[in-house]
């Protein structure tokens, strides 16, 4: 009778062991599935932004499977297939980048300035070489359309609390719109829809727009890189040098000074156009390296902000 009752609390015990055990793993499964789903939730909406509900959500399941199972939370933690886990997939990074006309646009860019080289730096002249080259340059034209608005749209929302800023502001956005429509027409008249007489007139209020939209926008990234310098003090006075808030002000700061270099590259290739391609810092190979420089620097900028 005694062995009796022995063996039937073992049994007992043993099937409680195993019904906790069941419980876990679903437990843990099931909410694991939620979190996919709402990972991809996020994945899929607009590159750079997250749903604050979604990932509150992703934080209470995780924090559920910890209360139901600590094991099972840990597990979790360690567990490299995670999808909250891992960074964007390349491919997919990449797939996002070419989806933005900025981001097809610099790789053309790239790819001409890098042609633009190669045709100044070899003696014999390469026909072939040249001709792509051109046609890159009008494939660019393309990428343009409407792309003035955009410049509508940062003048509207730019701080003109002051009339320095005003100033400013009307020079960079002013400058670089006007100069984006009258790419426009100059895409149409030499893609062979309208009659070339006006090119050489579009192509010189083009340049100049251009040059003094560049003026406005280093005066812009000037002003802004003070700011981010004066807080950088700030706040090196306040918190640890490796502080979170620190290190993406400096982060901030390296995109702004990226920024300024670009726009003294694409500056130098404006004055070359308004004079002609005549003068001083005019020469082919400082300007094809000058723009290969500021395609690269656009292109990470654009990479990051994916």
């Amino acid at each position: 009778m005694f062995l009796t009752n022995k063996l039937e609390k073992s049994l007992v015990y043993v099937h409680s062991i195993r019904l906790q055990r069941h419980t876990e793993y679903c437990s843990k499964h099931l909410i694991t599935n939620k979190i996919i789903i709402l990972q991809v939730k996020v994945n899929n909406q607009i590159p750079g932004s997250e749903s604050k509900m979604s990932q509150s959500a992703i934080t209470q399941s995780t924090s559920t499977i910890a209360a139901v199972s600590p094991t099972a939370a840990a597990a979790m933690e360690s567990n490299p297939s995670n999808p909250t886990n891992h960074p964007q997939e390349f491919l997919t990074h990449l797939e996002s980048y070419l989806s933005k006309r900025d981001g097809v646009d610099k790789l053309l860019k790239i790819t001409r300035y890098t042609t633009k080289i190669i045709l100044s730096t070899t003696p014999h002249h390469h026909h072939r070489l040249k001709t792509f080259e051109s046609n890159i340059g009008l494939s660019r034209k393309a990428f343009r359309i409407g792309k003035f608005i955009q410049d509508i749209n940062s003048f509207r929302s730019a701080n003109l609390n002051s009339v320095h800023n005003i100033i400013l502001a009307i020079l960079a956005y002013g400058g670089e719109g006007l100069y984006y429509f009258v790419e426009q027409l100059v895409w149409v008249i030499k893609s062979g829809l309208v009659d070339g007489k006006q090119l050489g007139k579009l192509q010189k209020v083009g340049a100049w727009a251009e040059l003094i939209g560049y003026v406005g926008s280093i005066g812009l990234k000037v002003r802004d890189l003070k700011g981010i310098l004066e807080g950088e003090m700030c706040l090196v006075k306040r918190v640890e040098s490796g502080d979170e808030e620190l290190v993406k002000l400096r982060e901030k700061k390296l995109l702004k000074k990226l920024g300024l270099v670009q726009d003294v590259a694409d500056g130098l290739m404006a004055v070359a156009d308004v004079r002609g391609g005549k003068g001083r810092l005019s020469g082919p190979v400082l300007l094809a390296s000058a723009g290969l420089l500021s395609a690269v620097i656009s292109a990470h900028k654009n990479w990051l902000s994916c």
